[in-house]
Formats: C-alpha cells, structure tokens, sequence
C-alpha cells in the first residue's frame, strides 16, 4: 500500500483535502544534484542506467515531497527500440540522423520486443520503487503516438514540424502504419511498466496543438485513445495534449483517469470543456515560477480555487523550465500542501 495515496485518489475523483501536486520534468534540469550528474554521463546513460535513473528520480521529492514521483527517462526511448537512431546533442536537443520519409522507411521499422529492449526502464522502475519504499505513487510515461511520429519524420525538433505534417498529408497511409506500429508498441511499453511497479501513465502529446481539429482526431487522438482503451484495466491512464483544449470534449468521454490542462486554458473553461466530471492536472504557466515566491503562492491557491480542490492535481501547463530558483520551486509545492478550502 502506497502511504501517501492522494495523487491516486484524486485520480479516482474521491473527496481529498487538498489536491496532490507534482511537476512535469521536476527530476532534471532546474536541480544541482541533478546537474552534478549530468557533467559525467551522458543524455542515454543517465536513462539506460537504472542506478543513475532511479537516483534522478527520487532527487525532487527528497528536496520538495512532491506527492508523486515521475520516472525519469525520455520518449524517444521507444523510437531508439524501433530500429531509429536517435542522438542526443547538448544545446541543441534529439537529432535523428535518418529520419523516416519514405514508405521503405516506414517499412524498416520495426514493433520491437519491448522486454528485450527497453529492459533498462523496467529495471530503474524497480529500483526507483526501493527508494521511494511505497511512500508516493511513480508515474511511467510514453510520448503520443503523434509526437513521436513529428520526432522520427522531422529528424529534429522544430517549431512548425512541416515535415511532419506534409509527410501525414502527402503520404497518408505510410504516416498511418508508422503511427499504428508507435501505438503498438507504445502498448507493449506501458504494459510492462505497470507490470514492473508505476501506478499511474501518462501520455504527453507535446506537439498536439500543431494540428488542426479534424487532423487532430485522425493523425493524433484515435491513437492515444488506443493507448488509453488497452491500458485501462491496468492502471491510471493520464492524457495531456500541449495547446489541444479543442480536443477537450473528445478527451474527456474516453476512458482516460484524467486530462492534462496547458496554461493557455483556464481552469474555469477546462472544466467547462471536459463537462465537469473528469480529474484535471495543470496548469500553471512554468514561466510563472519566476514570479516572487509570495506571489506564487497566492496564484497557486487562486488556481485551485478555480479548478476546485476535487478531481484535480496541481501541476505545470508543461515542464518545469531549466533556470528556475529553487526556493520559487519550493513555494510552488508548499503552496498546494498549505492550502486549506476557504
């Protein structure tokens, strides 16, 4: 039994006094103890190394207590299992030497066998589990289907992804198998994550708000929701799509444990949106941590006001930024455990 259970409670929309909160990508760059790490090993070794994975992991919630924990590891993962090479290069990001553009390409890929490959993440579940001793829950996670798709055809990040976009448009069914065989082993992935010790997934569709509504349901969302239906029984499944509060309604009649809000939608019209019955997760804006800590903490307890403290989970609107101070990080979690229902 997990002793701290609030994150898992409010997934199941039970009444809590005071919402749990945690912060997307809070293992990593804003903490010096995670930059000791990074100066010796590299991008992959730090996620292929479960000892340095786990250690990642637990370092936020020994300086915050965060009420959950979230695997520190990386999307582009499952590509790298798929037969795509993938770099990570220092001061400019994911580089794809070979990226996918061609129906041959799509065929060169393969579903892999996930136990065998990405074996490196179930064993820092496993280890991360020691050192968390049950106290908070762990969070797995998968990029979407869409986003990794955007990663393998692009070949890089971008800020309009138009390789992305024109292979989906100008090569349907190539850009439909490469997706399917994402989602497939997205499947297979999260499966043995739960299978190896998180409570709870979340599905991060980073770059859902480049597509339009109809596109978003045919190239992004009925994958996702695949990913959703075959999960289900197995654990928690959360959903964020960055900038896609047009998909909201859809999303929220799907089997998903909650949504993930950005801050570009107010918590008033999110719960509008998703008809007011669905956990939410968000979303105060990540630049916002730079305000002064007094007044963190105020826009914290408005933000929660306004969601209401049930069927929700305080979080950012997408990753915590790399030079955020410390103690305006602090305020932000001690915000949501001070907080009391006016």
């Amino acid at each position: 039994m997990i002793k701290n259970d609030l994150f898992l409670r409010a997934l199941k929309g039970e009444t809590v006094n005071r919402p749990p909160v945690w912060m997307m990508r809070q293992a990593g760059r804003y903490l010096p103890e995670f930059i000791a790490i990074r100066e010796k090993y590299d991008f992959f070794t730090r996620c292929r190394t479960p000892e340095l994975a786990s250690e990642i992991t637990v370092q936020p919630i020994r300086r915050y207590g965060m009420d959950a924990a979230i695997l520190f590891s990386d999307i582009l993962v499952i590509p790298q299992a798929m037969n795509i090479e993938v770099q990570m290069k220092p001061n400019f990001g994911p580089y794809l030497p070979n990226p996918v553009r061609t129906q041959k390409d799509v065929d060169n890929v393969i579903v892999p066998d996930v136990t065998a490959e990405l074996d490196y993440v179930y064993q820092a579940i496993k280890a991360t589990k020691e050192l968390l001793n049950d106290d908070i829950p762990l969070i797995g996670f998968a990029g979407s289907p869409w986003t990794i798709l955007c990663y393998c055809v692009q070949g890089q990040g971008s800020k309009t992804f138009d390789k992305a976009k024109e292979f989906c448009f100008t090569n349907p069914i190539a850009a439909h198998q490469l997706l399917q065989k994402i989602t497939d082993t997205t499947i297979a992935y999260l499966k043995e994550k739960v299978k190896a010790g998180v409570n709870a997934v979340q599905i991060f569709d980073s770059w859902g708000g480049m597509l339009s509504p109809v596109d978003y349901q045919e190239f992004s969302w009925q994958y996702i929701n695949q990913i959703i239906e075959a999960l289900k029984e197995d654990a928690p499944v959360i959903a964020f799509g960055k900038g896609c509060w047009f998909a909201l309604g859809d999303m929220a009649k799907s089997n998903a444990s909650a949504l993930g809000i950005d801050w570009t939608c107010s918590g008033r019209n999110a719960r509008y949106l998703t008809g007011g019955n669905i956990t939410l997760q968000g979303n105060f804006d990540p630049s916002r941590l730079l305000s002064p800590p007094s007044e963190i903490k105020k826009m914290v307890h408005q933000m929660i006001n306004e969601f209401g403290k049930d069927k929700y989970i305080v979080n950012l609107g997408h990753g915590i930024l790399p030079n955020i101070p410390l103690d305006h990080a602090k305020a932000f979690i001690d915000a949501v455990k001070e907080y009391s229902p006016s």
